[in-house]
């Protein structure tokens, strides 16, 4: 049985396993901590920084999903610099791409603008970059919209940690770094993509869609491609495949 230990989140004593992050503890008793890169079942990178926490005796913010709990710990999830900080994470995001919410596909199911809304994000501050970046339409099942990507990487891990294909990969620095394929192919030139269709239905954006939807229409479902991912980790004999 894994070890317990005994934690503070929010002045709220909690009771959790040793060796858990203090995102997935504070998801256990109904706390609120917003984030775009994490997925439950793939491994955590501290990509968003939107997940930052604030812990007793430590100088600086800690990402909370690639920070292990420890006994003792006292841990904050709400304060106004925690807010002050999160909007600016969200803004930078808004202006590092092109993200034009009124004719994306996943317009009121967008994970980035759904934490928008929460956190009181009405506007950007910041001078919008307008990379040029493209839209790659050469799969012939799904697209590519760089223009809506935030480089979370769920599509990355997703491939590699669930698929074992290895499509998708970040290249680049910054500013200027890219979602690419296969060392820069076009997806449709992928010799390795399966079209499972597991990295659509993680992207939290509109960022990676299937083709036919119009907008306002490309929902998707996390939940499947988590259950087959602490499946997996678990030890399980399912295989790669097509989950849609």
């Amino acid at each position: 049985m894994p070890q317990k230990i005994s934690l503070r989140i929010d002045g709220e004593l909690i009771h959790t396993a040793a060796g858990q992050s203090i995102l997935d503890a504070a998801k256990a008793h109904n706390k609120f901590i917003p984030s775009l890169c994490h997925m439950k079942g793939l491994s955590s990178v501290g990509a968003c920084r939107l997940c930052i926490v604030e812990v007793a005796g430590v100088g600086r913010l800690l990402p909370a999903c690639t920070t292990p709990v420890q006994d003792g710990m006292s841990v904050t999830t709400q304060s106004d610099k925690l807010r002050r900080y999160r909007r600016i994470a969200l803004e930078l995001l808004f202006a590092e791409r092109n993200h034009v919410c009124a004719v994306c596909v996943s317009n009121g199911f967008c994970e980035l603008q759904g934490l928008a809304k929460r956190l009181g994000v009405t506007n950007v501050r910041y001078p919008y970059t307008y990379p040029k970046v493209p839209i790659d339409l050469t799969h012939p099942r799904y697209t590519s919209d760089q223009n809506r990507c935030i480089l979370c990487s769920r599509c990355v891990r997703v491939c590699a940690e669930v698929e074992g294909a290895h499509v998708w990969e970040i290249s680049g620095r910054g500013v200027g770094s890219r979602l690419v394929c296969e060392l820069n192919r076009t997806w449709g030139e992928s010799t390795n993509c399966t079209s499972c269709g597991k990295c659509v239905q993680s992207c939290p954006t509109g960022a990676i869609a299937e083709k036919g939807f119009a907008v306002e229409e490309m929902s998707k479902r996390t939940d499947p491609i988590s259950r087959l991912a602490t499946l997996r980790a678990a030890g399980s004999d399912n295989k790669p495949g097509v989950i849609l």
